[in-house]
């Protein structure tokens, strides 16, 4: 199974995929034709979605159903660069700082022009301090004019570099230049809401439900209650690209398993699925499953995260770098995929993940070399049992007792990992407990957020294709910085990389981000685990299907279905 897991991933990232689609929603999928005259796509999601408001969505699932509903001011095409969307096209000053993006015609479900005002009301939103996605305004990442003083509560969102001189342009200031700017267009966070719709509202109920949701995309909301296992979409007739829209829906369902979810492909009841584990090798032997089976790049990492803080772990325990990196090396991480996800993800020893930031001028990946930095992150129970010793030198303690959080719906592998883990570190590091921990994701992410845990089993998705996107969230403070470390050169890396001396010499930036991560991992900020592949089942019929590793995962604007 390893070696047919390995010829597909040859194929990684884009292809045309076949599918049949359902009639309405609440149909099965047998091919017809629904009330409208178009057809359904069933899509299974692995987790609720969270929320529909860009301002509040943090998961991947939620963001792909946002997609379906928004455009923003630009879209990724099936290769995954930035194309135009609501913005028709854009100018650059020569400086790189002045961004003016000119909107096509376009309109709200409800009949409303999308105007430039929609997309600065929206990021006024977006940037204020209470929102999880502020930073991807700030410097570091989109650099917009006085985004870190907004999310510093030392501003107010009207100060924010962007201006709507009329209703067809936006023009957008940053504080330096930024390279991958037109690709963070086609980010959720940068998406427009009408104005007036929002502020009719009750507050907190905007994307709760059809009547509170307005999309200007693809897709409108056709049904959907917060924290239920399913929701539909159907095709927005006055999307200003309509004529690519051949679906007529998509009918999303929550499926927690790799069991249900191959059951479910099975009976025709979805047309999409993911699977792992066992299930992957029974869809490879069987003969009706396996030409239907396709691996793609999902981009996220998975890893283990450790409180620093002397509020948790035995007082703080954690805060010793070599009780980190003992850990860390005293896991198998080529059995956890081999043995437990079982799906063509990739054992991974960085702390950016393989397979989706290249270098502009060589085009190297970043993450190409798994091995550069072996000696602190490898599976060596030797080492890992000397780090150990000179923690408990360290420390002046023998053993230590640690939990693990975990999500117990984000997946069936998820727990089968956080078991192995366990064993495997309590079987090399005699000294060592792990108590395991499941729990909700809303749950995990509340105790990380609130510094409530000692190790935590997580994930990060690329947002856009540069090491930044994962490397910005161990900066001091950051509000994704879960381990709550602090390093003055590492903080000064990052500054030299985004506003500093390297932000228009790419190569210099490209070498200084290199050397940040080996602190990351000289430390062991993170213990990286594994880069994410989705074993997709999809059933005959469709074509047009993307897959991304960045930002959105699947994109089903050009769908068609047989």
């Amino acid at each position: 199974m390893k070696k047919t897991i390995s010829m597909l991933l040859a194929a990684l990232m884009l292809f045309s995929l076949a599918a049949c689609g359902g009639d309405k929603p609440g149909a099965s999928n047998a091919p017809g034709q629904g009330g409208d005259g178009g057809k359904y796509l069933n899509v299974m999601l692995s987790t609720n979605v969270m929320s529909l408001d860009t301002n509040l969505a943090t998961d991947g699932d939620s963001f792909e159903v946002i997609a379906d509903c928004i455009d923003g001011l630009m879209q990724m095409d099936a290769d995954g660069a930035a194309v135009p969307a609501i913005a028709e096209k854009y100018d650059l000053s020569d400086d790189g700082l002045t961004y003016t993006f000119h909107l096509r015609d376009a309109k709200w479900a409800n009949g409303d022009p999308v105007t430039a005002n929609d997309f600065v009301f929206a990021w006024r939103l977006g940037a204020k301090t209470n929102t999880e996605y502020n930073y991807m305004f700030c410097d570091g990442v989109g650099n917009v004019k006085n985004a870190d003083a907004i999310a510093a509560g030392e501003a107010e969102p009207e100060t924010l570099g962007i201006s709507a001189p009329d209703d067809k342009t936006v023009v957008v200031e940053l504080t330096a230049p930024v390279s991958y700017f037109p690709s963070l267009m086609y980010f959720p966070a940068f998406y427009p809401i009408n104005e007036k719709f929002y502020s009719g509202l009750e507050a907190g109920t905007y994307g709760t439900s059809p009547e509170t949701y307005l999309s200007n995309g693809a897709f409108v909301l056709e049904s959907y209650t917060p924290g239920t296992a399913s929701l539909s979409l159907k095709k927005n007739d006055t999307y200003w690209d309509a004529g690519r829209v051949k679906l007529a829906g998509i009918n999303y369902q929550v499926v927690g398993s790799s069991d249900n979810a191959l059951t479910a492909f099975k009976s025709n009841t979805l047309d999409l699925v993911t699977i792992n584990g066992s299930q992957v090798a029974s869809a490879e032997e069987d003969s009706a499953l396996s030409s239907k089976l396709k691996v793609t790049g999902a981009g996220y990492m998975w890893y283990l995260t450790f409180s620093q803080t002397d509020k948790n772990a035995q007082g703080g325990m954690l805060a010793n770098a070599n009780l980190r990196l003992a850990i860390s090396n005293a896991i198998d991480r080529e059995s956890l995929v081999d043995n437990y996800v079982m799906d063509g993800s990739l054992a991974t020893y960085t702390a950016v993940p393989p397979q989706f930031a290249a270098s502009a001028t060589s085009g190297e990946d970043f993450s190409a070399d798994q091995k550069k930095f072996a000696d602190y992150c490898s599976f060596d129970v030797a080492k890992a049992q000397g780090y150990l010793e000179t923690a408990k030198s360290e420390l002046g303690v023998d053993s230590f007792e640690f939990t693990v959080i975990y999500g117990n719906n984000e997946g069936d592998e998820v727990a089968k990992v956080a078991q192995a883990i366990k064993s495997q570190v309590e079987e090399n590091l005699p000294g060592v407990t792990l108590n395991l921990q499941p729990m909700t994701k809303a749950e995990r992410l509340d105790k990380m957020q609130n510094d409530n845990y000692d190790v935590a089993l997580t994930r990060w998705g690329p947002d856009y294709a540069d090491p930044m996107t994962y490397m910005g969230m161990w900066v001091t403070n950051n509000a994704n910085n879960y381990g709550f470390w602090s390093n003055a050169e590492y903080d000064q890396i990052i500054k030299d990389c985004t506003t500093g001396a390297y932000v228009s010499d790419y190569d210099a930036r490209w070498a200084a981000l290199y050397e940040g991560e080996e602190l990351v991992m000289k430390e062991a900020v993170i213990a990286p685990l594994y880069t994410k592949s989705n074993a997709n089942l999809i059933a005959d019929g469709v074509s047009g299907i993307e897959f991304h590793p960045v930002a959105l995962n699947r994109v089903y604007k050009s769908v068609t279905l047989g």
